[in-house]
């Protein structure tokens, strides 16, 4: 099949009402000359945006004003007609003037970006029709269209289940698109807020900061509650974060007098003024035992100043200060317990903050409130020099400035105002802007306790707290997290949720909350039914947000980035299993339930039934359908698990296959320095350095090898090794040729890409007659292998000098064009996001598509143990156990029905992770290998050989028959299949 190719540009045909039609639902918060200034702006950004993205050849604006447009844009008159029907005769007349396919792009859409255009015209490449639902999934905010019939438009009230309906009428498959930027329009005043917060952005607001605080005063708690659900939805779907934490009070001692403190104590009601370096220790290792990955260092601040016992004990331990001390506490907790150290020190000067950023992940200070009556006599802050509200706004502004991680928020029911809460997350939002630094706002609701000042003080009733948490949402947007302490507001947690909230914070499995000692923790699994009873997911974080994490290199130490790193999952949050691909590790507790049956239960889940929809028809998916379904968590991932596995049974059956083979790696050395090879070596490189000593095959041995294999029972030998400098093309045109020499009838699966374009180069052939040679030469088939990720910005960090993703797919593309097939991988688990997970998919569909010359894809796990880059810290514990069962069923269900087989690698899953994966889209175990030694060079240790009893013992445990194949899937000789060799011990 010919490369496909790109269609003639697109048109955009952007509807604009009159101006006195424009935005009235805006109304009661702008004027008119505000809503008109509103849509300016927001035309003039939908235009510069479609401006930008190449596939866009005209731009044509359909209003019935004559606005002045850019020249390069045109305007169609609008009659005055409906929307519908004016965008009928404006598509009419396109068509008429031989265009042929049309965007219709809405001028609210005030994100929108280049990107997001892209992903509708790249999708239209194989798609007929392109459409991307409004956030909220009731509206169609793009519908990109071929103009080879008229179409019966139906915008407005629910419009995109309407078009839909109109695309299944007439028979026309699609394709949905899914984005912020796409689903983001601007209809209500929880849109303006989000606007006016900005960060996604350059559409200018005409409402000041006073206009705002008066809008947010006079809106109804409902409204307020139902926009501030939306946009969160919006931003972080069902997911409500906590983090697994120990509590580590280093001092309660404090020089601060707040009327609402029980942390705070007199030396006189204290064994010791500090914790000591082993106390600290201990504390930190029985919360690593219970699973937790965070240590809160929580401590009064700086006693010493007014604690002669402080002082006293600082000088005998050797420290100058209580910061000096908490340095080294952190520091031993995290050398001697990996945990991630998350700091509350209090106020803390420009050198003191960036000496504890060594020692990390993040830091926080609760700005509490700006109000300076509150510091005022008979105020709860009086007589606490660091409540200073611009003492503490310094300290946030300082965090930014050195790019830390920082957590902020508000304790509400003190003695402000609701005003100056606004005044305060004013205050935050302007310093995110400025820095990008504030990971998280907790809204904190002032309990009264017995031994307080304040005592006697009023509570804030839910209602406030709710205000509050909303407001919050609003102003902040979704580019932070808000949080509420779940123990702080017991029993309504649902209702926190449906306010804005995310984030429970942390939650302590070993040590109680220190703060609210009265107020103990809710169980976790109490915590994850009740967020689900809201229809969101729990999921473990580390003590710093997703994007902080994903971006160390940015917002962490050298010392502390490894340690992030370790504990994170391709998505920035923590690691929730103990499993490990190559370790041996048993299935995760955590997954009995996961290939349970399942329907979804959220309404927010509808977007996902639909992509699992397309995915069954085979329609190709977008790299935000696939990432999503890289996401799901919880009663979603047993939905797409069920999904994978039926679409294996319908596609190839019930069966499980395998095949006898035998792996000849014949030389470890290798002049390329890929970062997560252990396997390689450099000539002369010492063994001590790396496992094993280097070597190199002789073409008498590798056929002996292969006449060992054959006398064991095996129809194909998989040959592979590292690019040696004095290899040539013909050095693998020889090695084919002693396999054929010794065993004949033996199929010959051999050469990754990287290995047949070095052949290729250094006998200064094509590719094509490289690959034909070979193919003479007795090669029957090539292994998709050095495939990685297949996205440059990946390779670039862990395979420089190798193929870049065009090149490896050139090898297949070519390989196939001489009738040779390939299998195809992916190696993930390391420093790659879903998002690369999702363009590889593509890739692979997208060339199978084009050639159909791959016969399975097998996903390969990153085993982390002895490879380089993890043993310098540069990269994850390879993939969770959820992300790598979820390869293959996002596999499954992307490449439907292109590609009809699946396969689990028992070397890296192990045999029970191994029949995990054939009940969730895969259909197949691989090879028996016999000499498996790259998996074990990186410190794997499921084995070397698989045996049939091995297999059969897999597939018994499944309730599944198993059947022994060949390499491309037909049946294995009758001497195979019939006999069964026994495997004895590989003599080497």
């Amino acid at each position: 099949m010919s490369p496909v190719k790109s269609p003639r540009p697109v048109t955009a045909l952007v509807p604009v009402k009159a101006r006195h039609l424009c935005k009235t639902r805006l109304a009661e918060h702008l004027s008119p000359p505000q809503r008109l200034a509103l849509v300016r702006s927001m035309l003039s950004h939908v235009l510069g945006v479609l401006q930008q993205s190449p596939a866009i050849g005209r731009i044509v604006v359909l209003s019935p004003e004559q606005d002045q447009l850019p020249d390069d844009i045109e305007r169609f008159a609008d009659a005055g007609f409906d929307l519908n029907s004016s965008l009928q005769a404006a598509l009419q007349r396109l068509r008429q003037e031989g265009e042929q396919r049309v965007l219709i792009l809405p001028a609210d859409l005030a994100c929108v970006q280049p990107d997001d255009i892209a992903q509708l015209t790249d999708a239209a490449l194989s798609s007929e029709v392109t459409i991307a639902p409004s956030a909220d999934g009731g509206g169609t905010n793009a519908l990109l269209l071929p103009l080879d019939q008229p179409w019966s438009l139906r915008f407005g009230h629910d419009s995109f289940q309407a078009h839909l309906q109109m695309l299944q009428q007439a028979e026309r498959s699609y394709r949905m698109v899914i984005s912020s930027g796409l689903g983001f329009d601007v209809d209500s005043g929880g849109d303006l807020v989000q606007l006016q917060q900005g960060g996604d952005s350059a559409v200018a607001v005409p409402l000041s900061d006073a206009e705002l605080t008066r809008d947010l005063l006079q809106r109804p708690l409902p409204q307020l509650l139902a926009d501030a659900e939306a946009l969160t939805l919006q931003h972080f779907g069902t997911q409500v974060t906590y983090s697994r934490k120990v509590f580590i009070p280093l001092t309660q001692l404090c020089r601060d007098v707040c009327h609402y403190c029980t942390f705070a104590k007199a030396p006189k009601n204290l064994r010791a003024p500090y914790l000591s370096l082993e106390e600290v220790v201990a504390i930190a290792r029985e919360g690593k035992a219970a699973g937790c990955t965070e240590a809160l260092f929580t401590l009064g601040d700086q006693p010493e100043d007014r604690y002669r016992s402080a002082r006293t004990a600082l000088q005998a331990m050797g420290y100058s200060s209580t910061l000096d001390y908490l340095h080294a506490a952190a520091k031993a907790v995290y050398e001697e317990t990996g945990l991630l150290p998350h700091l509350n020190p209090g106020l803390m000067s420009r050198e003191e903050m960036a000496r504890l950023r060594d020692v990390s992940a993040s830091m926080g200070i609760m700005l509490e409130s700006t109000a300076q009556h509150l510091c005022d006599k008979g105020g709860p802050h009086y007589g606490s020099p660091d409540k200073e509200p611009q003492a503490r706004l310094q300290t946030l502004r300082t965090a930014g400035e050195l790019q830390v991680p920082f957590t902020t928020g508000l304790l509400i029911g003190i003695g402000e105002s609701r005003a100056e809460r606004i005044e305060a997350l004013l205050a935050i939002r302007d310093l995110h802007r400025q820095y990008g630094h504030i990971q998280e706002v907790i809204i904190q609701n002032f309990r009264a306790k017995p031994d307080i000042r304040m005592a006697e003080h009023p509570e804030p009733g839910l209602d406030e707290h709710l205000w509050t948490i909303a407001v919050a949402r609003l102003i902040l947007g979704g580019g932070i997290t808000v949080q509420a302490p779940p123990n702080l507001q017991p029993g309504v947690l649902q209702e926190l949720i449906r306010a804005g909230v995310n984030d429970w914070g942390g939650v302590s499995p070993v040590t109680p909350d220190h703060v609210n000692p009265e107020r103990p923790w809710p169980h976790l699994e109490k915590l994850a039914q009740e967020t689900a009873a809201a229809g969101r997911q729990l999921c473990a974080r580390l003590p710093l947000g997703p994007q902080y994490a994903l971006n160390g290199e940015r917002w962490l130490s050298s010392e502390i980035e490894p340690g992030v790193l370790r504990h994170s999952d391709a998505s920035g949050l923590a690691r929730e299993e103990n499993w490990y691909a190559g370790a041996g590790d048993p299935v995760p507790a955590v997954a009995e339930n996961w290939l349970q049956p399942s329907l979804f239960t959220v309404p927010r889940h509808r977007h996902l039934a639909q992509t699992l929809d397309r995915a069954r028809q085979g329609i190709e998916l977008g790299e935000r359908d696939i990432t999503d379904l890289f996401a799901v968590r919880g009663n979603a991932l047993q939905v797409v698990l069920q999904e994978a596995d039926q679409l294996r049974r319908e596609m190839v059956g019930d069966t499980v296959t395998y095949v006898v083979n035998r792996n000849i790696n014949y030389t470890n050395i290798c002049g390329y320095r890929c970062q997560f090879c252990a396997f390689a070596k450099g000539q002369g490189e010492s063994a001590k350095l790396l496992r094993g000593p280097a070597y190199r095959l002789d073409l008498d041995e590798i056929g002996a090898r292969a006449v060992q294999a054959w006398q064991r029972g095996a129809t194909e030998v998989c040959l592979q090794g590292g690019i040696h400098p004095h290899f040539t093309g013909q050095t693998y045109l020889d090695i084919v040729q002693a396999v054929k020499r010794a065993v004949p009838e033996m199929h010959v699966h051999a050469f990754s890409p990287l290995e047949v374009w070095h052949g290729a180069e250094t006998l200064g052939l094509s590719l094509a007659d490289f690959l034909c040679q070979l193919r003479e030469a007795g090669l029957s088939t090539l292994p998709g292998t050095a495939a990685e990720i297949l996205h440059d910005d990946v390779r670039r960090i862990i395979c420089a000098d190798k193929l870049n993703t065009e090149q490896w797919l050139q090898v297949l593309r070519t390989a196939h064009q001489q009738g040779l097939k390939t299998t195809s991988t992916i190696m993930f688990g390391h420093v790659e996001q879903p998002q690369h997970w999702a363009a590889h998919l593509l890739h692979l569909r997208r060339l199978q598509q084009e050639t159909g010359g791959i016969t399975e894809f097998v996903p390969l796990p990153y085993v982390h143990m002895e490879a380089p880059m993890a043993r310098r810290g540069e990269s994850r514990s390879g993939p969770t156990f959820r992300e790598a069962v979820l390869m293959h069923a996002v596999g499954r269900l992307v490449l439907n029905p292109l590609v009809k087989n699946v396969q689990t690698s028992w070397v890296k899953m192990g045999a029970e992770g191994a029949a995990f994966c054939l009940q969730a889209g895969a259909n197949d175990l691989g090879g028996t290998l016999m000499d498996e030694s790259i998996t074990r060079a990186a410190g794997g240790v499921n084995g070397q050989e698989f045996s049939r009893a091995d297999v059969l013992r897999v597939a018994q445990a499944i309730a599944r028959p198993c059947q022994q194949r060949n390499t491309l899937y037909g049946a294995a000789p009758s001497r195979c299949s019939e006999q069964h060799p026994a495997l004895i011990a590989v003599a080497d």
